[in-house]
């Protein structure tokens, strides 16, 4: 009896490394977020703040990525479905951001933050050369799979400046900028279209709504660094940023009403993005609005991820995710 209960285990066990989904990754972003919006805060938030963030983040990544890892050497043909599929594709940037964000979260250890930084931005363009080759030459995408996250592989370009520009890499950042910027706004058009004039996104889909918010609020934190300060177009990238995050916390009872999922997570990198710009333009204006803004935002995000990693701890230990969908 007990012979067939360990069998039993090792089989669920291998099952749920089998669905073990590339968008676990987001929960880096998430993490990431929220510990550079502690770091964005400065005095009077003692430093061990985000400092404890930043390891708790990276133990996370480093388990993570070697889950998956695993994954990829156990079950090959499990992780290349992922990349044939049209909405999974564009989770796998996510790795390459989650390096990005990191590195920026490690600016303090400049040789830690480099190499980050590096790794991420080389993988972040083979990974968008090959998302946006795939949706070139598809041969199986339609309208209906036209969601926010086709938003992730933009926003990896958009954050490589972030470090690049500390480095002085400015041209190198200039090009991923303007890959990310333009891109953005054509895929924009398409996401928009498809929300207008079709069916609804799933529930499963639905908080990725909030990737919206993701390419205006980190396009201006990129830009502001790499011009060295506010100007008008900066202010149009920092307001489009407000303006959406006006229009999806109108809609707030919508996503409170939705079950926890995996997607969840993609709440909690926008808002810290817009928590972080927002941080930006008070230094950069010095107006005390933007200041309260920033404090109502960075407890809205922290409260939402201390509620996301809870959940996602019970559904864990339920066996709610790494489930065949």
């Amino acid at each position: 009896m007990s012979n067939i209960q360990t069998d039993h285990g090792i089989v669920a066990e291998q099952s749920r490394l089998l669905h073990f989904p590339v968008s676990f990754f987001s929960i880096v972003m998430g993490l990431s977020g929220v510990t550079l919006a502690w770091k964005a805060a400065g005095q009077p938030t003692p430093a061990a703040i985000p400092f404890m963030l930043m390891l708790f983040t990276s133990l996370v990544m480093v388990v993570i990525t070697s889950f998956y890892a695993v994954k990829l050497l156990r079950y090959p043909s499990a992780v290349l479905d992922e990349l044939r599929h049209p909405v999974r594709l564009n989770f796998f940037p996510a790795f390459s951001i989650s390096l990005l964000l990191l590195s920026v979260a490690w600016q303090d250890y400049s040789q830690i933050s480099f190499g980050l930084w590096l790794c991420g931005a080389v993988i972040q363009f083979c990974l968008t050369l090959y998302v946006m080759s795939s949706w070139i030459h598809h041969s199986h995408y339609t309208l209906s799979h036209a969601n926010p996250s086709w938003f992730i592989p933009v926003v990896g370009n958009i954050i490589v400046p972030i470090t690049g520009s500390h480095f002085a890499y400015t041209e190198v950042s200039w090009f991923f900028f303007s890959i990310g910027l333009v891109f953005w706004l054509v895929l924009l058009t398409i996401v928009l279209y498809r929300l207008f004039f079709h069916e609804p996104l799933p529930a499963r889909l639905t908080p990725m709504l909030f990737i919206l918010l993701a390419p205006p609020s980190v396009g201006f934190v990129s830009y502001s660094g790499l011009v060295g300060g506010l100007d008008n177009f900066g202010r149009v990238l920092y307001y489009i940023a407000l303006f959406l995050s006006l229009l999806l916390f109108s809609n707030v009872l919508r996503f409170i009403r939705l079950p926890f999922f995996l997607s969840s997570w993609a709440y909690s990198f926008p808002v810290a993005a817009l928590t972080i710009a927002t941080k930006k333009m008070f230094m950069f204006t010095a107006l005390p609005l933007f200041n309260v803004l920033f404090m109502a935002l960075i407890s809205i995000l922290s409260l939402l991820v201390l509620w996301l990693v809870v959940r996602t701890c019970k559904a864990v230990i339920a066996g709610e995710l790494c489930r065949p969908e």
